[in-house]
């Protein structure tokens, strides 16, 4: 039979398994808050065990970072073939990210993005001591009303229309007038220099003359060139920012380039292709369909998925089931309706029952 719900949504979290490999295992365990649990944390490297206990402060950041680049890969990827299932078992992707594949290309670009942006929202809201607020960011307000803001230190991205600074980054929101301020943007280029020392040191540690650790360290780094794009994280919850970055990173997967085993630099593989710029995902080897289950390469199939019947893209039947055909049955679904607002304060709700069609891939 098909395999376990968990395993067909890919929203199960490997405890076992390490993929990229240590970042999923990172995203597995509790707080990193002594260097003891450094050396427990299996896959890394060992400059990257120095690194952690060098860093014992930020590794919260780098696990949360790892958490969220697996969960919004799996939600950018929901409804396609390969869903970025997680396995109980090494590496936690399957050999999809070891092949050098598109999918690799994703993985290694939003696990790079994700410690950059969690690292850069520590930082930003004062979690971490050796990062503080990006002083590149000062002025002289005008003259005017300051009410309740008089005497009080302006962050940026409190309030306001924009202006400009001289800094990395989206401009910043001017502060209420009348008073000497300075800015606290976020510090990216902190989370990004982290990100890049403890990320790529593993792909660095073998040389960067071979194709794959070219293809990794050019997906790394085009994975947190998109953090710069979104600067302003202190004042935003981090799902929406993140699903800005994936959604972003998912738009270089679909043009992502190919390009074959060369010394010193990836080239597009067929010359009449321009070549890649810096924030262009790349591969070295095609994907399989993900169409059946191959479970020594980690790939689950599509039957058991749920598939969208009337849709013609993707996430419909036709495609997502492989032309296999798809099961329909009627599921009682229950969810709360005829909500009402009490005072004070509380809204009670009816819950309700229908029936619906649901469709699986065979």
């Amino acid at each position: 039979g098909p395999p376990p719900l968990s395993k067909r949504t890919g929203l199960s979290l490997s405890r076992k398994g390490s993929n990229l490999r240590y970042l999923a295992k990172l995203s597995s365990v509790g707080s990193i808050s002594e260097e003891e649990t450094c050396e427990k944390l299996k896959g890394l490297i060992q400059r990257q065990v120095q690194m952690c206990k060098r860093n014992l402060e930020v590794m919260d950041s780098v696990r949360r970072g790892a958490q969220l680049a697996i969960e919004e890969c799996q939600y950018q990827f929901r409804n396609r073939r390969w869903n970025c299932s997680t396995l109980d078992s090494l590496p936690v992707f399957g050999k999809v990210v070891t092949q050098g594949t598109r999918e690799a290309a994703f993985v290694y670009a939003i696990s790079s993005a994700g410690v950059a942006f969690a690292v850069t929202r520590a930082c930003s809201s004062g979690e971490l001591e050796k990062c503080g607020c990006d002083r590149t960011v000062h002025g002289v307000s005008p003259q005017g009303e300051c009410g309740r803001w008089e005497g009080r230190e302006w962050r940026a991205g409190d309030l306001g229309p924009a202006l400009t600074h001289s800094g990395h980054g989206a401009p910043h929101p001017s502060p209420p007038t009348g008073f000497q301020w300075s800015g606290c943007s976020d510090n990216i280029a902190y989370g990004v220099a982290f990100s890049q020392s403890f990320v790529d040191v593993r792909e660095r540690s073998k040389g960067a003359s071979s194709s794959r650790a070219l293809m990794n360290l050019h997906n790394n780094e085009a994975g947190r060139k998109v953090v710069w794009h979104f600067p302003c994280h202190r004042h935003r919850q981090a799902l929406p920012v993140a699903r800005r970055v994936g959604k972003r990173l998912v738009s270089r997967w679909h043009r992502a380039m190919c390009g074959p085993r060369h010394a010193q630099a990836l080239v597009p593989r067929n010359a009449q292709f321009k070549p890649h710029t810096d924030e262009d995902l790349v591969y070295l080897e095609p994907s399989p369909d993900f169409c059946e289950q191959d479970m020594r390469s980690g790939v689950l199939g599509t039957r058991g998925r749920t598939c969208n019947k009337t849709s013609k893209a993707i996430d419909g039947c036709e495609l997502l089931c492989c032309g296999r055909g798809f099961h329909t049955a009627l599921v009682e679904l229950a969810e709360r309706c005829s909500c009402k607002f009490h005072w004070c304060c509380f809204v009670k709700c009816r819950q309700c029952h229908r029936l619906v069609e649901l469709h699986t891939c065979r």
